[in-house]
């Protein structure tokens, strides 16, 4: 199949385009670097003649609430009509598990704001929700950092490695469309409060971690359902343990969150 992956060029999008293209698939790895932009449409209908599935993961360059739903709006809108235009026969966007319980979390309104447009499009569609990335724990830590405690909430957390969603969206992207939504979160599940101390830990970071029910997590509190998936979801493979092993072997660099 032909498959075009927006956002290409990322942490998800480059593993998803080296999975589908090991599968032997034609993959067009489309971001503004290669000319195709989700917000200008430039290119859109160049890079969509003759696909049958595009996957979005595409991120907004801004955090702030409302260029980030300008964004997501903006760039959902454009794709989709690229796609009915090409007849494309899938779209697989990736989204966050919960996020219509953190409505105080604008990140969080705009991907359930991305959701909305997709399921109300008509086009066959599947929806892959994720909860939070191992490889944004640590921006998640310093946003409770002040000076030597790091305030944090006690709420269940069931955070999961990016190679687990590439994964997951790389077998859906070969799959007939759910017109519906899929969850995926990690092995363990533990308090956030822990799994900061994990992290700190493997880190030799001393810095001290107090549970705080009122700690906001992005402008949120939280409670046990608010970063988990409720029902059944896809689990990934890999243990947060591990992957603080590998990282800290690597002294690999955390992203902010």
């Amino acid at each position: 199949m032909k498959i075009v992956v927006i956002g290409g060029s990322g942490l998800i999008g480059s593993n998803v385009v080296a999975r589908l293209r090991q599968k032997g698939h034609e993959v067009v790895a489309a971001s503004p670097q290669s000319g195709v932009n989700s917000i200008t449409r430039e290119g859109l209908a160049e890079a969509m003649s003759g696909a049958q599935v595009v996957v979005d993961v595409a991120n907004s360059p801004s955090w702030e609430d409302a260029a980030v739903l300008a964004f997501f709006e903006t760039s959902t809108r454009n794709l989709l009509a690229a796609e009915a235009a090409a007849g494309v026969g899938l779209h697989l966007a990736l989204s966050i598990v919960a996020c219509e319980r953190s409505p105080e979390n604008g990140y969080f309104r705009a991907k359930k704001a991305q959701e909305d447009l997709i399921k109300a499009s008509a086009r066959p569609y599947t929806i892959l929700r994720a909860t939070q990335f191992f490889e944004f724990v640590g921006g998640i830590v310093e946003s409770g950092a002040s000076g030597d405690t790091i305030r944090l909430s006690p709420a269940l957390f069931q955070p999961i490695a990016s190679d687990d969603v590439a994964a997951a969206l790389a077998d859906l992207a070969v799959a007939p469309p759910v017109n519906g939504t899929v969850e995926v979160a990690g092995a363990d599940a533990a308090p956030l409060d822990e799994f900061a101390r994990q992290f700190l830990a493997a880190k030799g970071d001393r810095r001290k971690v107090i549970a705080d029910v009122h700690a906001r997590y992005f402008g949120s509190e939280l409670d046990d359902q608010s970063l988990t998936p409720i029902g059944k979801a896809r689990i990934g493979a890999v243990r947060f343990a591990d992957w603080l092993s590998h990282a800290s072997a690597k002294q690999v660099q955390v992203p902010a969150s």
